[in-house]
């Protein structure tokens, strides 16, 4: 027993004076900057057979060990985190950059080999790469693997470093070049992406178009998901004066899955054809704000797509986690509209939240977005339903509380009517008569219909958005089946891509302008009405102005409490192709009480919103004793976790 404790002491007291002061990083062994326990000497490094799964398809036979990385062997390379991070790439960055990245890694793994000497990538070819490619592990919250540092392990052209992509490009040269002109240069996979794989997509997309695409949350569902919006500008993150803004909303029902995925595509698409010169696409996005909120019911679509496209009937994953139909959940204002539209001095714009509504169930889905309604000076917008085929416009709650279908239009039917008939005329078949209609009857319409006329309700986001503030909603019922198969995404994608795409350019019609006072300054909240149509626009931040208006004649009025008020008289001919320019400049003049101040908003009324404060932070922070947020782990970092490998904190961000 003496014995073995004392040859254990002295194993110990061998592996203690031989073990280094501290350990190396990877790779710091090769490049000289520390040494493991073994000697350089006891091998001599020679060419050996490439045999790695995941490298084999690379354009060289051989490698050589230790590799640029230090691994010894085949089994150490196999081993370790940066090989198991190659073999997945593809399904973390949903194949955006693969196998670049893959290939590229892989030549640092397992280098070529000539003369038993190893070859090194070239720094050129890993500058690209991460040029190109580096939004896409942003995206997903990933740090840049620190075994592609270009400077470390990659070598100068004119040390005769080698090219690990120069066989990939040349295929995809010869792959494009057998393309023909009328083929997309835009590639969109056309499947069913989870909500997970849609964040992902979206904050990909954002990294990729930076400079003209920011993502943002606007909150959070029932169940704690993120209710994530993209949007599209030459500026992004702020408004532009004069810019007008637009949304588009999907998914508000969770089983209505076809208007989500197709705004995933049309994301995908303006990035895409932005980039690569499209003068249609590049004209929408440098004049126009896009906001697009793919799913406002992430918690639905889960129950949905559970289910799957042939079990999915007409309610599972409608409504959201609290079993709240959304799109009944919003304040009624349609019937204050009604109650006081006979009142000469009622204001039937910007009517405020009633606080008898607070006492109801509020949707957190419902809250984020009538947050976000008002925290824009949004002019139009589109929901995308399925259920139909058929563009429906306000009001949605008829005027008769006894009348299921009652046509009961807006002051603005006659422009609720042109943007309707915008998105059903561009769609491959909305407004054929011939068309299928699921069983109603809209042919002799051409596919739009006034809300109330086809069946009433209150509580809609549509009538929400139009008595609350300057927007004006649509909603468009996308065709019979609310979950159809991925074979019919594609399809779908080409009856609706000319419609969404035109509907965006539709927010330049009419007029714009800016209410200014006597020294240059934009006048907030200033009302600019219209003669014959009793609904006034009010001024934004700056002073500026939209109204969407038809063709004809129109008598602008604009004023503002403590202002003068100013007429102009405006011509719009049929063949404008951009919205009008109408400015106004008010003088001061002293303030009288009047019964007209019913027609201007107060702090007691439009800008109090939520008075009973229901909805606070979703979750407080995690926060250490020192102060500091606790960060949680990203979700692929399960990926290495259990993967029985040392786990590399070097892929997280803020580490």
């Amino acid at each position: 027993m003496y014995l073995e404790v004392l040859a254990l002491l002295f194993f110990l007291e061998r592996s203690c004076l031989s073990a280094p002061q501290q350990p190396c990083h990877p790779g710091d062994e090769f490049l000289g900057r520390c040494s493991s326990s073994r000697s350089a000497h006891d091998e001599t490094p020679t060419c050996t057979e490439l045999n790695l799964g995941y490298c084999n398809d690379l354009e060289y036979s051989t490698t050589i060990f230790p590799n640029i990385l230090g691994h010894r062997s085949r089994y150490e390379a196999e081993s370790g985190a940066e090989y198991l991070l190659l073999s997945v790439i593809h399904g973390l960055l949903n194949g955006e950059c693969s196998p670049e990245i893959r290939l590229v890694g892989c030549s640092v793994l397992a280098s070529p080999c000539r003369d038993n000497k190893m070859v090194k990538p070239c720094r050129s070819t890993c500058e690209a790469l991460r040029k190109g490619c580096i939004h896409a592990l942003e995206a997903i919250e990933m740090a840049w693997p620190y075994f592609l540092d270009c400077d470390r392990f990659f070598a100068g052209n004119e040390e005769g470093c080698f090219d690990p992509l120069a066989g990939l490009k040349a295929r995809q040269e010869v792959a494009l070049s057998s393309l023909s002109p009328e083929e997309p240069s835009t590639i969109i996979q056309f499947t069913y992406a989870s909500n997970a794989q849609m964040y992902s997509l979206l904050k990909r997309t954002a990294a990729k178009c930076s400079h003209i695409s920011h993502v943002y949350s606007i909150g959070r569902s029932t169940e704690g998901r993120d209710l994530l919006v993209i949007e599209f500008t030459d500026n992004p993150g702020q408004h532009e004066l004069l810019e007008p803004e637009i949304k588009l909303v999907g998914n508000m029902h969770g089983n209505e899955v076809l208007g989500r995925q197709l705004l995933v595509y049309l994301v995908q698409y303006l990035c895409s054809e932005y980039i690569l010169g499209n003068q249609r696409i590049q004209s929408i996005i440098n004049n126009t704000r896009i906001h697009i909120l793919a799913s406002m019911n992430p918690d639905g679509y889960e129950l949905a797509a559970s289910e799957g496209h042939l079990l999915n009937g007409w309610i599972s994953g409608r409504a959201n986690a609290q079993n709240l139909d959304l799109n009944r959940n919003f304040p009624d204002l349609t019937s204050l509209f009604y109650r006081n539209r006979r009142s000469r001095h009622y204001r039937i714009d910007h009517i405020p939240i009633p606080d008898t509504y607070w006492f109801g169930k509020v949707a957190p889905e419902t809250y984020a977005v009538m947050k976000w309604i008002r925290s824009l000076p949004f002019v139009q917008s589109a929901s995308l339903h399925g259920g139909e085929l058929v563009v429906s416009y306000p009001f949605d709650f008829s005027r008769h509380p006894h009348e299921e279908k009652m046509f009961s239009p807006t002051p603005d039917e006659q422009i609720f009517k042109q943007l309707a008939r915008t998105y059903a005329d561009a769609h491959a078949t909305m407004s054929n008569n011939d068309t299928d209609r699921c069983g109603a009857s809209f042919y002799r319409t051409r596919g739009i219909i006034n809300g109330a006329l086809w069946y009433s309700f209150a509580g809609g986001m549509s009538d929400f958005n139009y008595l609350h503030t300057n927007c004006m909603e649509i909603t468009v019922e996308l065709g019979c089946d609310k979950f159809p198969s991925e074979a019919e995404l594609y399809p779908e994608w080409k009856r609706n891509k000319e419609a969404l795409l035109s509907f965006l350019e539709s927010v330049h019609r009419g007029i714009k302008g800016v209410v200014r006072d006597t020294d240059g300054n934009g006048i907030k909240g200033a009302t600019v009405s219209v003669r014959g149509v009793r609904k006034d626009v009010t001024t934004a931040e700056d002073g500026d102005y939209w109204r969407l208006l038809n063709p004809g004649t129109h008598i602008l009025t604009a004023t503002a409490k403590g202002f003068s008020r100013i007429s102009k008289r405006v011509f719009l001919p049929h063949n404008m192709i951009k919205a009008g320019r109408v400015d106004f400049v008010l003088e001061k003049i002293p303030v009288e009480p009047d019964i007209d101040d019913h027609l201007f908003p107060t702090v007691d009324s439009w800008d109090r919103f939520d008075p009973y404060n229901q909805f606070e932070r979703f979750g407080e922070p995690d926060v250490t004793e020192e102060g500091i947020e606790r960060q949680e782990k990203p979700w692929w970092w399960n990926y290495f976790s259990q993967s029985g490998i040392s786990s590399p904190t070097w892929l997280l961000k803020n580490v």
